[in-house]
């Protein structure tokens, strides 16, 4: 795998009057089966799928000249901010051999988020991977000045996305993405994640995710810390057994239109992710008093109605209310009647299942 997306424009000088600028818009993504827990080089211990989504995105823009040596500024939502500008400096130097021309150049990179950061949406998914998606437009651009056109590959944009933030692997692919081997699908790898887009029936392909603001603040314990307890888990190899098990149903739901599976598993996978936080040493919670409050509305509102909506959590307080788009109106009004009073100044999210990475500049 190292040496295939290595490119033969990269090996003499960058041109002196090398500038411009590129910029890429990129989706969180909802995981349904959870990816929790890692192993090596960001690989992960099992395999997870994802709704990609459409109105929690990151916005990136990478200004970019040529420079005697490596150079870097990066500033998120119009601040300088070092340290998350410090992890896309790590991964740029871990990751060097691959572009080799970015020791040649200055960098000044700009990122704004229509969502809260670090709250339990995945805002290193979209951040990380439309910082990607720049850095394979900046190689495209100059080996279109040496006369050797490169197209962008999608599988390349997920494995250097997955080496950012495992989560990105899923977020340059449209709809839907599997990520993580499994017997179950031809194709798919722990290397990067794979399109579902093709595979699942018709009903989810404009599924809605309104997403519930339970807190806007901070998580108290980082993804990254989280994947890392998982290590020492008492309950670690249970869980990877399940969720396999879970791809596998998962996967013949998401084929057929299933709803009452994908509704039983989505919820199972939401609970368990939360409860193996508890479970770890140290533990934590994350869930609030009103995120407790707002499953069981949800559960109630389903055994009255009938209406197959559900729910999952990331890694986070917030809620991800999910539903069919024919059930949209009657939802939002579930929503705005019984739910909002649960989330901060009434705030939620009306998102959906998205197209994937788009091109700005």
């Amino acid at each position: 795998m190292k040496n295939i997306w290595i490119s033969e424009a990269f090996k003499g000088v960058v041109p002196n009057d090398y500038q411009g600028k590129v910029g890429w818009r990129s989706p969180s993504n909802i995981a349904l089966v959870k990816y929790w827990g890692k192993k090596g080089k960001q690989l992960p211990q099992n395999p997870s799928i994802s709704f990609t989504l459409s109105e929690c995105r990151t916005e990136t823009f990478v200004e970019y000249e040529k420079a005697d040596r490596f150079g870097f500024s990066f500033f998120f939502e119009g601040k300088e901010n070092p340290a998350f500008g410090a992890k896309i400096e790590k991964f740029l130097h871990d990751n060097q051999v691959y572009f080799p021309f970015i020791n040649q150049l200055h960098l000044k990179v700009e990122s704004r988020n229509s969502f809260p950061h670090s709250s339990g949406i995945a805002s290193s998914a979209s951040s990380m991977s439309a910082f990607v998606m720049c850095l394979l437009e900046l190689e495209r651009s100059l080996s279109l000045s040496k006369g050797r056109p490169i197209d962008m590959d999608l599988r390349k944009a997920s494995y250097f996305s997955r080496l950012a933030s495992g989560s990105a692997a899923r977020s340059v692919f449209p709809k839907m993405a599997l990520w993580g081997k499994t017997e179950a699908y031809e194709g798919s790898s722990d290397e990067y994640a794979v399109s579902l887009s093709e595979y699942i029936h018709p009903v989810f392909k404009t599924y809605h995710d309104s997403i519930l603001i339970v807190s806007g603040e901070t998580k108290s314990v980082s993804s990254r810390a989280g994947h890392a307890l998982m290590e020492e888990n008492p309950y670690a190899s249970a869980r990877y057994t399940q969720a396999n098990e879970n791809i596998k149903n998962l996967l013949a739901s998401l084929k057929s239109g299933d709803l009452d599976t994908f509704i039983n598993i989505t919820e199972s996978e939401a609970l368990q992710l939360h409860a193996l936080m508890m479970c770890s040493n140290p533990s934590f919670i994350l869930m609030k008093p009103n995120t407790l409050s707002i499953l069981n509305e949800i559960r109630a509102f389903r055994n009255e109605t009938q209406i197959p909506l559900c729910f999952t959590l990331d890694a986070g307080p917030n809620v991800h209310l999910l539903y069919p788009e024919s059930e949209a109106e009657k939802v939002e009004h579930f929503i705005k009647e019984n739910l909002a009073s649960y989330c901060v100044d009434n705030k939620w999210i009306a998102d959906y299942v998205g197209d994937g990475p788009k091109k700005l500049l």
